[in-house]
């Protein structure tokens, strides 16, 4: 989102998701987020899409300019591969 909004205040043209997913490798793979290697490679890139979206949304005048939310507020998460997640049903 931050570098949406830099993008966006320097009046360049929105960074689609294709292009920020193939950012997303480098930053999983970077000195500066190690931690991003700990988190679902399929999650990272959901949140990418939902960024999109928002920002879509801003564009053709459906909601207000994305903003960064607190953390613990509404907080979701999209596993769309059921294949790496098990879950203890018995638990």
């Amino acid at each position: 989102l931050a570098m949406q909004k830099e993008n966006h205040e320097a009046g360049n043209k929105f960074i689609g998701y294709v292009a920020m997913a193939k950012q997303l490798t480098g930053w999983r793979n970077g000195p500066d987020t190690p931690w991003l290697k700990d988190a679902p490679c399929h999650a990272l890139q959901h949140a990418l899409k939902h960024l999109e979206r928002a920002y879509k949304n801003f564009f053709e005048k459906r909601a207000d300019f994305p903003s960064f939310k607190r953390k613990g507020c509404g907080d979701t998460l999209r596993y769309p591969d059921p294949k790496q997640i098990k879950l203890d049903e018995a638990n």
